[in-house]
């Protein structure tokens, strides 16, 4: 074979990856198009009431391109849920990482909700929608599924937090891991998704941030979590 084929062969190589390149980037930015167009509307109109062909129109993006990538609506909302999923996961990891006990994990993780309401209000919102549709709509098999893929451990990483803030001396030792994670879990999640869809008329009504009202809700429950100076006495 001689050197100059061998040339065109990699030059040819490296053209036809270029373009496949080219082309998937096309594809993702595409696909962006449909979901943030998805998202906008939903925040606009409410997830129930925006329609395919709304969201087509709003992305630009020809009907038959856009059916490519999602059959119906209901595949655009979980699309969109994996990566509010996704992205929340490793911002909350990030947060937890600097405390030193169970107690201040829980509160690092409370803080960055409390963030996410200041900043990501929309997203928020979203995601109440979703709680209400889910609700009604889809099963819990599903959502399940979901957050394993997105959390290795789920709900079990949750568990052990309140077990080793038991053994660290940081939570009271009379607390269920498994109840009291649902709880708090529950609490703070139905807080922050409360707060986000009342918006501007809750911060009329008491006269405070949303993300504020949040934060005194989370410093209420972490008084309720955190051990008191009598709790090893009483463990005893």
């Amino acid at each position: 074979m001689s050197k100059s084929f061998g040339r065109d062969t990699a030059m040819a190589k490296r053209n036809t990856e270029t373009s496949r390149g080219t082309y998937e980037g096309h594809r993702e930015r595409q696909r962006r198009r449909i979901l943030e167009a998805a998202e906008r509307l939903f925040d606009e109109r409410g997830m129930e009431r925006a329609t395919m062909a709304e969201i087509t129109a709003a992305s630009g993006v020809r009907a038959s391109t856009v059916y490519q990538y999602f059959s119906n609506k209901d595949e655009i909302v979980w699309t969109i849920v994996e990566g509010v999923f996704a992205e929340a996961a490793a911002r909350m990891k990030a947060a937890a990482e600097g405390a030193e006990t169970a107690l201040g994990k829980i509160a690092a993780l409370a803080e960055a909700m409390a963030e996410d309401l200041a900043q990501r209000r929309a997203t928020v919102r979203f995601m109440a929608q979703f709680d209400a549709m889910y609700a009604r709509e889809w099963p819990a098999e599903r959502l399940i599924a979901l957050e394993a893929r997105i959390s290795k451990g789920g709900f079990a990483q949750f568990r052990k937090l309140i077990r080793d803030g038991v053994a660290d001396g940081s939570l009271r030792s009379d607390l269920d891991a498994n109840l009291t994670m649902h709880a708090v879990m529950n609490a703070l999640i139905g807080a922050q998704r409360r707060l986000a869809s009342l918006g501007d008329r809750v911060e009329k009504e008491y006269g405070k941030p949303v993300d504020d009202l949040f934060r005194e809700a989370s410093r209420v429950i972490l008084l309720g979590l955190r051990a008191d100076k009598n709790d090893g006495k009483r463990a005893k």
